[in-house]
């Protein structure tokens, strides 16, 4: 697989990562089949997608516990990127940016995944009650101890819905510039995506033009724009599509030309290209600095997800994508 560098470190990684949080946390809980994700964990580094994203709160932790399951057999062929910053309760997840409980926190994290060293550590939530400066120096200071390679920040928060894309991560530039002054941005984590595109509009250049890599979260669109789901299907109620506004019956019809408009492009490419293919190619053509993670937790997706990275899109396909309508359904 074509290999892309991220952050000034130049850290290298295979072009499209492996998002593991559907393996254990926020979709489909009956599905979620520990021996099977390991397969595909397996499959995706055999595949060159080195990327494997999780964090401590997606369980919480039985995804890094997971991900520590691969790492022992195979630490040398992965980058292994994990997060801190968030906790889980009951019924509520609340942000903790104390530097005594990161410090605490990574090495919790670093016996999970079975390793001595986190390829990426990223700020998963700055917590509105520390100044993320203080939260940013402790993750620094993990680097400097040998227990981080390198540090990210997840922009995770914004949603796109009726407002326009403008000004809508000004408020993640601002945090971005307060924290570059202390240690090295390498990576910026945002929702980035064919029906979701708005981190394209502001945030994406910023990082370019600084030499930062981007790491695209929900590229397939929670599955929409793999066109495997069907509108009323209904999913379970641990499923975070559950209570998604673009996942109800209505909306799910009123976003058909979306997934109609890949299927177009991907026909042009060969019978066995997908829309899914046709998204995550749409994703790398905005950047050499840009690594899709789309998440799966089964082999066969892996390996579909995996060969995007071979599909170069047209100039005309690009145009094409880039006048499909916006997706409906409100964020708010």
């Amino acid at each position: 697989m074509e290999r892309r560098t991220i952050g000034a470190a130049a850290l290298a990684v295979g072009a499209v990562g492996l998002g593991c949080m559907p393996m254990s946390w926020a979709y489909s809980g009956s599905r979620q089949r520990g021996e099977e994700s390991l397969r595909a964990v397996h499959r995706a580094l055999d595949l060159g997608s080195t990327l494997l994203d999780t964090a401590d709160m997606y369980g919480p932790f039985t995804n890094e516990l997971l991900v520590g399951r691969a790492l022992k057999e195979r630490r040398q062929d992965a980058f292994v990127s994990t997060k801190v910053g968030l906790l889980v309760g009951e019924q509520h997840i609340v942000a903790n940016g104390r530097p005594g409980y990161v410090k605490r926190a990574c090495d919790a994290s670093l016996r999970r995944l079975q390793t001595d060293v986190i390829d990426l550590y990223q700020l998963h939530r700055a917590d509105p009650e520390v100044p993320v400066e203080e939260t940013w120096g402790a993750m620094a200071e993990l680097v400097r101890a040998g227990k981080v390679r390198a540090l990210g920040y997840c922009a995770m928060g914004a949603r796109g819905g009726r407002r326009s894309g403008a000004g809508l991560h000004d408020a993640t530039i601002r945090q971005l510039r307060r924290v570059q002054q202390v240690f090295p941005v390498t990576a910026v984590q945002a929702e980035l995506s064919v029906w979701s595109p708005e981190a394209g509009e502001a945030l994406l250049p910023w990082c370019a033009e600084r030499g930062i890599g981007f790491l695209a979260a929900m590229p397939l669109g929670n599955g929409f724009l793999t066109g495997t789901l069907t509108p009323g299907q209904g999913f379970e109620p641990d499923d975070v599509r559950a209570r998604h506004p673009r996942f109800t019956a209505e909306m799910m019809a009123a976003n058909q030309p979306i997934v109609v408009g890949l299927r177009r492009v991907a026909r042009r490419h060969g019978e066995d290209v997908t829309p899914a293919q046709v998204a995550l190619a749409w994703i790398l053509a905005q950047g050499p600095h840009v690594v899709p993670i789309p998440g799966s937790k089964q082999e066969r997706w892996v390996t579909e997800n995996a060969r995007a990275a071979t599909l170069h899109l047209t100039d005309r396909d690009l145009t094409e994508l880039a006048k499909l309508p916006r997706a409906q359904g409100s964020w708010e």
